[in-house]
């Protein structure tokens, strides 16, 4: 049951603006890092590099680096959307578990606090979807709901 009257609820403009807002915010350090460790852009490890320090096989850094970048700009686009954001989860889970939980919740000590911040949009993402401003919402059914 919904707490507030429905003058209160926020209308489809609202809704989709917010949405639009949540995946700008939530795709650019995606392809920022992505890029980084895909690419070695921004002074970032490259794909081996990443690997090495995860202690894994350098085709770990591949698909890591790609996840990023490609999730990131599908989120960021509105294309395949859910998809991406899958990717994006995929990613901060792994990061979450297997980097930054030793460390705590401070991400000022090496903590999860973004990757969880991030990973946490990532679910809001697959379950809302893109919204009405983004790219995909011109594509048939039933590609436009990915």
């Amino acid at each position: 049951m919904n707490s507030y009257p429905e003058s209160r609820l926020p209308g489809p403009t609202a809704y989709n603006t917010a949405l639009l807002l949540i995946r700008i915010a939530g795709s650019l350090p995606f392809l920022y890092h992505g890029s980084a460790i895909l690419f070695g852009a921004f002074g970032g490890p490259g794909p081996q590099k990443f690997a090495a320090f995860m202690h894994a096989p350098a085709i770990i850094g591949y698909l890591v680096g790609l996840a990023q970048v490609a999730g990131g700009l599908a989120i960021l686009l509105g294309i395949f959307t859910r998809i991406g954001a899958a990717c994006i989860f995929v990613v901060m889970a792994g990061a979450v578990l297997l980097v930054h939980l030793p460390h705590g919740y401070d991400v000022s000590k090496g903590g999860m606090e973004f990757a969880l911040a991030e990973l946490f949009i990532a679910i809001a993402i697959i379950i809302l979807g893109p919204g009405s401003y983004a790219l995909g919402a011109g594509l048939p059914h039933p590609f436009h709901k990915l």
